[in-house]
This record gives structure tokens, sequence and C-alpha cells, in this order.
């Protein structure tokens, strides 16, 4: 099976296995956006209830650590070390998403939060990186000590549908565990257990490696708790589902692990990628309207997501009054 493939089946599985959040395909450096986590399970966290009534999106980081509160307005320009432009967007974005309210006074904006951002929502972090055949793994060895120097995430996984030799466990860091899922039979064996990161501590990021030397920075502890709220953010607002549905007669939703939202092609006759597979250049297209998939309600029905929130914009109405 193609990469992706077995990435959606996994998540398919996880989403049916565990109570979390889910997400493909996210940034997960501090420094440099160029390491890539296939998979990030997000465990809810102690005020995870408080994140789910904000807003189902992801809530911008600039507008998290502006200087915006949830008391009395403020103009915005003063609330951001940024450009106004920039700082203009995020207005714009949080507004939108409802976790900021905005009034005019004088032919200018004030804003403040409609209510206080938890930081505590989200508990531990795993990262699965997925490489069916460990035949060809690639830079597998070096993309699993990436992740175990930096210690962003709890833990780290490698997923496979390959036969795991001692010879394959000792070419990765002891750090990173590792799962032989196959995604025909949705059944999953741990072969080896991951050990816990030390994500509070200072981390060493692996920028560049070149013949003889190696570009690395260090990210420091608020710095990296920095990112794995950025991490989590991105993936609460993301999800696995992160595809369209294609034009085609042939590729219909199908319930993978019980769960659905994954393009299948009757043609090929497997899951395809929609965004590189299909078109009017595969030879199996047939033009058609896009199958009626509704991936937020899968989503919401099976994880802690919430996909329509009453909000905090109402109950936040006139706080100014009483600061």
């Amino acid at each position: 099976m193609r990469e992706f493939g077995f990435e959606l089946h996994l998540c398919a599985f996880l989403e049916r296995e565990r109570d979390a959040v889910l997400a493909r395909q996210l940034g997960g450096g501090v420094h440099s956006s160029r390491r890539v986590l296939d998979v990030v399970c997000v465990e809810p966290g102690p005020n995870f209830a408080d994140r789910t009534a904000i807003t189902a999106e992801r809530i911008p980081d600039l507008a998290i650590e502006s200087d915006i509160g949830p008391g009395r307005a403020r103009y915005y320009r003063d609330g951001f070390d940024c450009r106004p432009d920039r700082a203009r967007h995020v207005v714009d974005w949080a507004t939108d998403i409802g976790f900021f309210e905005r009034e005019r006074r004088s032919g200018r904006d004030y804003v403040r939060q409609t209510c206080r951002y938890p930081d505590d929502w989200f508990g531990r972090v795993l990262a699965i990186e997925n490489k069916p055949d460990l035949g060809a793994p690639g830079d597998l060895e070096t993309q699993l000590r990436k992740d175990v120097r930096l210690g962003l995430v709890d833990e780290v996984v490698l997923a496979t549908a390959s036969h795991v030799t001692g010879a394959h466990l000792n070419r990765i860091p002891e750090e990173v565990g590792v799962w032989r899922f196959d995604p025909e039979t949705l059944s999953r064996e741990v072969i080896r257990e991951p050990m816990a990161l030390p994500v509070a501590d200072p981390g060493v990021e692996i920028i560049d490696e070149h013949a003889g030397w190696t570009e690395v920075r260090i990210a420091d502890t608020d710095q990296k708790s920095r990112a794995r709220r950025r991490l989590a953010e991105r993936a609460y607002g993301k999800g696995w589902r992160s595809y369209d549905f294609p034009g085609c007669a042939e590729v219909e939703d199908t319930a993978v692990a019980g769960g659905g939202g994954v393009p299948y092609c009757d043609w090929k006759g497997r899951v395809v990628d929609p965004g590189n597979e299909c078109g009017p250049d595969c030879p199996g297209f047939e033009e058609a309207d896009p199958p009626v998939v509704d991936g937020e309600a899968e989503r919401d029905r099976r994880t802690p997501w919430v996909a329509d929130p009453e909000g905090q914009a109402r109950r936040q109405s006139g706080l100014d009054r009483f600061t």
C-alpha cells in the first residue's frame, strides 16, 4: 500500500482507538519548518472543554501571544509587536473565528479576547512517522533522530507494515516506539513502546546536515512550549481529513476502520491521494460531481473536537463596563 493510503488507514484506526485530536502533515520544528510530522495525536488536557467552547478553527499564534486580553478593549495596534498590516490580518482572522470581538471608537478598531485562552487544554502529544516499507527507508533514521533530539513531542513512534527485525530496531533511536500496522486487517502489533521525551528541557534542533558537519540550534524551554502549543492548535484546526474529494465517478467515500471520509477509487482498487493522483490526467478519470462527504461531521462524531461550539462572544459582551 502507498504511504498516503497507509496514513489514512492508520488515522482512521487511531480515531477509533483513542480519545484524542488527530492531524496529518504538520510542521514539527521550533526554528525551522522543514521537518514535517506525518501524524500528530494530541490528547485532551484538564481544560480541553474550555478550548472546544471557543472555536472549531485554529486560533492564530499571534492572537494568543498578543497583549490583547479578555478585559477592557484596546486599540489593536497597541497589542501586537509586528507590522500593522500583519496585526490587522490577525485581528480579522481572530474576530472571524470568535476569539476576538471588535468595536469602533472614533474611527479606530478596539479589540479584546472573548475569553481567556486555556493554556493547559492539551496533554501528551504523540508524533507518528509512517514508513510502510522498511526496505525503502529513505532518511528515516535522520528524521527520527531530529524528533528525539528536539523533544518537542512527548513520544515518537514509527509505524510500518514491514516485518521488523533486530537490525531495523538497531538503526533507529531507542527512544522511538515501533508499531507494525496492517491496513488491510486494521490490526496493530506493538514491537517496542516509545520512551517519554524531555519536553520540559531545552532541545537541540537539527537544521541541516552536510558532509562532515551538522547545523543545529538550541531550542530553550519557552520556545519549545510555544511551539508545542502551536502544534496542538494546528492539529485542532486541521484534523486528518484535510483533502477534497475529486469530481470523478470512480471515487467514493469508504468507511475505513469504521470511519468515513476516506477516498477510495474503484478503478485503481485502493485509497487514493486526490491532490496528486486524481484528475483528467488519470486514465480512469470519469468526470462527475464529487461525492457528498461531511468530514467535519465524522470528526465531530468520532473525536473530542467540537464542530459547532456556542462560542464566547455573547458571554463577554459589555465586560469592559466592569473593568
